[in-house]
């Protein structure tokens, strides 16, 4: 059987690891082994918290949303209630965003509405 010599992509395998692990701390930046476990824990957490980030930013729209329903006598509840019966389709992230960044408009649009009862 042919010897096989594999110093260089040995060496480039473990260049590419260590790499990745730029900025970790302890051996986890520096040993092969330790690197290797960090790379596939980081992965898996990035993964993770792709889709938890959209779970986060929902609920952070949602507390914005209920901020403002309070600031005009509503809930937030009543709020969303409201723009689905006038067929206004604004989603909770600009509804959020203009609560937040806009409040005229915002208040604007409240009055547009129009409150419960009336």
């Amino acid at each position: 059987m042919p010897r096989v010599k594999r110093g260089n992509v040995r060496t480039k395998k473990r260049r590419a690891v260590l790499s990745q692990t730029k900025g970790y701390m302890w051996g986890r930046k520096n040993l092969i082994k330790q690197a290797k476990t960090a790379i596939n824990k980081a992965g898996v957490f990035a993964f993770r918290d792709r889709r938890a980030k959209k779970r986060v930013r929902r609920g952070l729209w949602q507390i914005q949303l209920g901020i403002a329903a309070k600031n005009h006598d509503l809930s937030y509840s009543k709020i969303i209630h409201l723009f689905k019966s006038k067929n206004i389709a604004l989603d909770r992230k600009i509804l959020a965003d203009l609560a937040v960044n806009e409040p005229a408009l915002f208040t604007k649009m409240i009055e547009l509405i129009g409150k419960p009862g009336k």
